[in-house]
């Protein structure tokens, strides 16, 4: 509402919105944004005070010192006064480096974690990544009271989580399985049977040897609405694959193919270790009991190809690889065999193909495109590497004149030379014969290597 100089009030464009249109605008103010615009009018702070608008929610904690308290202030701020509101939570840390920042995030998550079971936050998803509680900077008494404040929050609030991110938090084997029976109990606590997906990549510290745990398998095992599971590759196992192929007999005869895992995303690092041997017949058992499970696969500069041999077995319905190998110190690394006899082995079920290779001294041309050529199911690929510009034109060729579901290309060529201009030239000229159909998501780009 405004005011002419005649006295006269008249209406505003604003004030002629509908609530939705508000509504979408609003989602893109800040917090700070948000109390502002609440002050405007009666109508828009009764808008402000729509649940919609506050259901979802996300911190991001610095581990430097230098953070201002408010930052951490303001996450027990918005839990007391809008958690009421909250069904979707993640808090993301960058590891402290000091006693002191690590005492100020201790502090933080334990008042975020109490205020939330207080108001009574009606809680869906909740992710606390990259704590990483084995650094020096966390003493144990830290480490364990963050730890069961927690627990005490997975026990105590009237959360119903269908989804637990704990990607990162690297702690020991004890505090670990304290932590995952809570959530077993928190689960237990839900009636009806609703499917969790419970992420904990990182969650064990990397200098234990996990896969030798037998109860980790277990544990896992009683986890009964498990649809989506993301480990570290150090904690897979003949044990755990059969385990979870077991329990998901039991729960599909009991409750149907919508409660048994669908979902199974591992993270393999050259920190983690792979003495581990996992048989072939452990993870044909468990697609047998799995029939729709997709396996994500990521893959962090693992170069050994007796290593990786030993993890791309063909019973695996791989869905999606991601692989770095961008920074390996062997310059000398061939990724020949894997995209010869490693990856088509997944050509029926391979969906989406990420790739960022250091292949200075080794063509890999001919290989990429004979790898994209048999995947019948790929949809997105992404690929960083050395590669000819030509290659480019090639690969569009092969998308253009097959009947392919291949709609997203993205292709970074490196290069060592540090004008790229002639590069970017011949890359225009091989492009510039094709025309794209409007459904292709097309990107290829020329990179100094650095």
């Amino acid at each position: 509402m405004r005011v002419d100089s005649c006295g006269t009030e008249k209406i505003g464009q604003w004030e002629m919105l509908p609530d939705t249109c508000l509504l979408h605008i609003f989602k893109y103010l800040s917090d700070n944004e948000r109390s502002k615009a609440a002050l405007v009018c009666h109508h828009w702070h009764n808008i402000m005070r729509m649940p919609c608008l506050w259901r979802c929610r996300s911190f991001h904690f610095s581990g430097h010192r230098s953070l201002k308290q408010s930052e951490y202030v303001a996450a027990e701020g918005y839990a007391e006064n809008l958690g009421v509101f909250l069904e979707r939570l993640e808090v993301t840390v960058c590891p402290p480096r000091s006693m002191v920042v690590a005492q100020r995030l201790h502090s933080t998550i334990c008042a975020l974690l109490n205020a939330l079971v207080r108001v009574k936050a009606p809680l869906k998803s909740l992710s606390i990544l990259r704590l990483e509680l084995d650094r020096s900077s966390w003493d144990r008494g830290l480490r364990n009271v963050v730890v069961d404040k927690l627990i005490y929050f997975l026990l105590r609030s009237a959360s119903r989580l269908n989804n637990i991110c704990l990607n990162g938090m690297r702690i020991g084997t004890q505090l670990g399985f304290k932590l995952i029976s809570a959530i077993i109990q928190n689960q237990r606590s839900l009636s009806p049977l609703c499917g969790l997906s419970l992420d904990l990549r990182g969650f064990f510290s990397n200098s234990v040897p996990n896969h030798l745990n037998l109860n980790i398998p277990h544990m896992l095992q009683q986890l009964q609405g498990l649809t989506h599971l993301g480990l570290s590759y150090s904690c897979l196992s003949d044990e755990l694959l059969l385990a979870l192929s077991q329990s998901n007999r039991a729960r599909r005869y009991k409750y149907g193919r919508g409660n048994i895992l669908q979902r199974f995303s591992l993270f393999c690092t050259q920190n983690e270790p792979h003495q581990q041997v996992v048989q072939g017949y452990s993870w044909a058992t468990l697609v047998s009991s799995c029939p729709d499970l997709k396996v994500i696969l990521t893959v962090e500069q693992v170069i050994d190809s007796q290593k990786l041999v030993r993890i791309l077995l063909p019973e695996i319905p791989i869905m999606v690889y991601n692989m770095t190998a961008f920074y390996s110190a062997d310059e000398n690394w061939n990724a020949k065999p894997l995209l010869r006899n490693m990856l088509p082995c997944y050509r029926h079920s391979l969906q989406s193909l990420t790739l960022d290779l250091s292949n200075r001294r080794k063509s890999l041309d001919d290989e990429l495109l004979e790898l994209v050529n048999v995947c019948e199911c790929l949809i997105d690929l992404r690929i960083w590497a050395f590669l000819d510009v030509r290659t480019v034109g090639r690969l569009l060729h092969i998308r253009l004149t097959k009947k392919m579901s291949l709609n997203k290309i993205r292709v970074r060529i490196y290069t060592m030379a540090e004008n790229t201009e002639e590069q970017e030239y011949q890359l225009k000229e091989v492009l510039s014969p094709f025309c794209y159909p409007p459904e292709l998501q097309f990107l290829a780009v020329i990179c100094p290597f650095i």
